[in-house]
């Protein structure tokens, strides 16, 4: 089949290839039958095939790469195959349960994200070119896991961006609004329709049964728990005491039923306050704990914000390393994108320093292995993290 074509710019081929996106700056033409959301070849400057992908023509990400075989077609077949490709790797990984199915440019399909929550999928699609094929995606789930409901939630910003309308709803079967899934050890309740991302923050649940050696018999402060993965970990892995601080109520009502789901409601304490506020309150209170989990949203979405998301980080850091008791852990992460895992080492160096006590790196972490990281997209790890023995 014959694809519209757009050119890139002379030298820019190698670009291309590694990065698996096209922007807008890198193309020098573009056929006139090409339209935002259809395939398109990319060609270098002597009309040689590089790429075939999404073209949107008033995006900086001008084509996103869907293959680099000239003889592979962009049809139901390809989308079927990438997303049964994603769905055996997370099977053989050990994925059953729950976890994240596809995850954009690391799969091969740039824009989608599918989630599984049990017998019930997620999705999120950023991309016009997508967006046009949703209901063939919709079937191909269906078709390969015969979900009890497919829930679109499609209200992030940045579809606006690609001109897309912001979408929520139950697009196929039934979707409950209380799903349960397990992690580890844990049972865990997810609301998919008003949870966060996609309902529930899968890709720190590696991470969280990574806290068995460290919680048993600790007094135990989870700060930005959300719905409470780490805090109801940290109990059932034998926590003295957990308290729990989240911004949200209504995150910290999943945190006290998720508490009373796995039995540990007698040690599970919450807190409704912002992250700083407690900790400076407590650092004044001179309170510590054995264990200090710090796992706060995202500070800095753009390098235009890294400066004073580094600030924010430092303080924080600074002021947990301080309510962790000598000899005690704290578990730090961050999933700020511009933040790379060495400008959040670099930051908790300095934090260390002036904090005047001796820290110690026990372990580095990152986004849970269904989130891999592709090598040929920086932005795909975004979650990084650090185990610290703080003396």
């Amino acid at each position: 089949m014959d694809y519209p074509k757009t050119g890139l710019r002379r030298g820019e081929e190698t670009r291309a290839r590694s990065a698996r996106i096209v922007y807008d700056n890198q193309l020098d033409w573009a056929d006139d039958v090409c339209e935002s959301g259809c395939v398109a070849d990319v060609v270098d400057s002597r009309m040689q095939f590089v790429a075939r992908g999404f073209f949107h023509a008033s995006s900086t990400l001008a084509v996103r790469i869907l293959t680099f075989d000239p003889e592979e077609a962009i049809d139901r077949a390809f989308f079927r195959r990438r997303i049964e490709a994603a769905w055996q790797t997370r099977r053989r990984l050990g994925f059953e349960n729950s976890c994240r199915v596809v995850f954009g440019e690391s799969d091969g399909l740039p824009g989608l994200t599918v989630d599984k929550f049990a017998d019930c999928l997620s999705f999120q699609i950023t991309s016009l070119g997508l967006e046009r094929r949703k209901q063939e995606l919709i079937q191909i789930l269906t078709e390969l896991f015969s979900p009890r409901g497919i829930y679109e939630r499609d209200d992030l910003a940045v579809r606006e961006k690609e001109g897309l309308p912001l979408l929520t709803g139950c697009v196929y079967g039934d979707v409950p609004e209380d799903i349960l899934i397990r992690e580890h050890d844990a049972q865990m309740h997810v609301h998919i329709a008003d949870g966060q991302k996609t309902g529930h923050f899968l890709d720190q649940q590696e991470n969280r049964g990574r806290l068995r050696p460290y919680a048993r018999d600790m007094d135990v402060l989870d700060l930005c728990c959300c719905t409470g993965g780490f805090s109801i970990h940290a109990a059932l892995y034998g926590a003295r005491s957990v308290t729990a601080v989240d911004v949200s109520e209504q995150a910290l009502a999943l945190v006290r039923q998720n508490a009373l789901c796995n039995g540990v409601e007698g040690r599970v304490e919450t807190v409704c306050q912002d992250a700083f506020a407690y900790v400076r309150a407590a650092c004044g209170q001179g309170r510590q704990f054995g264990l200090v989990i710090c796992d706060p949203p995202a500070f800095a979405k753009s390098r235009g914000a890294l400066e004073g998301a580094y600030r924010g980080y430092k303080e924080l850091n600074l002021r947990c390393m301080k309510l962790t008791a000598p000899g005690g852990v704290l578990v730090t992460c961050s999933c700020s994108r511009p933040m790379t895992p060495e400008l959040f080492l670099q930051m908790l160096r300095e934090a260390a320093a002036d904090s005047g006590r001796e820290v110690r790196l026990l372990e580095p972490l990152m986004q849970s292995r269904d989130h891999p990281a592709s090598l040929a997209s920086p932005q795909a790890l975004y979650l990084k993290g650090y185990i610290l023995q703080v003396l």
